[in-house]
């Protein structure tokens, strides 16, 4: 389509790329989408992609300076592990978002899938050592907000793996590849809705006893980070893929 200027006011991704797949929640087709033979890691960058970037960077640095700053306990592996699974969590949505064709989805979900399974194992590191603190300590569970979210949000992450993993690995669960097919956009959804409460749960960090007493966490940084990364990510999400 050509403005009255006579110059186009989009210029087209791909020819067999399809409108609805090019066009982000905010902003015009072809707005943060994979170019034709781009290498995939561009992706993490494209739009507003850098800003999720540096939400999740400026998260990643104020945890782990902070914890450094400090003497390592065995309770330090869990900001460390989580902060570090954010960030690599985050990557595996960054990377996929832009793709829109075959080859491209192909290569994304593969890239996706691992990273997610790298990011579920750092979450997991994480987990363990601050269970094996509380037993080694008796520690008292569910002591905080942010411990019920922590629970909350770890079986979402679970049901939320095991979902991405058998529609992607075994299909035939779902009764074929089609009907899995038919799941993504509801995958999609729940993965952005369980962003969101990632967010929430590590933003509620800076009320317990540790971050008060030790690192010293402010929450108005926090909610920075947490509006830059929604501002990074929800922008670029494409509207075709959760079926609108």
């Amino acid at each position: 389509m050509a403005s009255a200027t006579g110059i186009p006011q989009h210029t087209p991704i791909h020819p067999d790329g399809d409108a609805g797949d090019l066009e982000p929640l905010l902003g015009r087709p072809g707005d943060a989408s994979q170019r034709e033979r781009s290498p995939i890691i561009f992706n993490l960058f494209l739009g507003t992609g850098v800003l999720a970037e540096a939400a999740a960077l400026l998260l990643l640095a104020s945890v782990w300076a902070s914890v450094f700053l400090h003497p390592v306990i065995l309770f330090s592996v869990h900001p460390l592990a989580q902060s570090l699974g954010v960030l690599v969590l985050l990557q595996s949505i960054l990377v996929l978002q832009p793709t829109h064709t075959g080859t491209q989805k192909q290569v994304g979900q593969k890239v996706h899938a691992g990273l997610n399974l790298l990011a579920f194992l750092i979450f997991l590191v994480g987990v363990v050592g601050i269970e094996v603190n509380k037993f080694k300590n008796n520690g008292v569970h569910f002591h905080s907000v942010h411990g019920y979210l922590g629970v909350i949000t770890s079986i979402w992450i679970l049901l939320q793996y095991f979902v991405g993993f058998t529609m992607y690995v075994t299909p035939a669960l779902y009764g074929g590849e089609a009907n899995a097919k038919k799941i993504w956009k509801y995958h999609r959804m729940n993965g952005y809705v369980l962003l969101l409460l990632i967010m929430v749960t590590v933003t509620s960090a800076v009320e317990t006893d540790y971050n008060q007493n030790v690192l010293g966490l402010k929450l108005w940084a926090m909610i920075v980070i947490f509006l830059l990364m929604i501002i990074g990510v929800y922008p670029r999400i494409k509207k075709q893929k959760l079926g609108f």
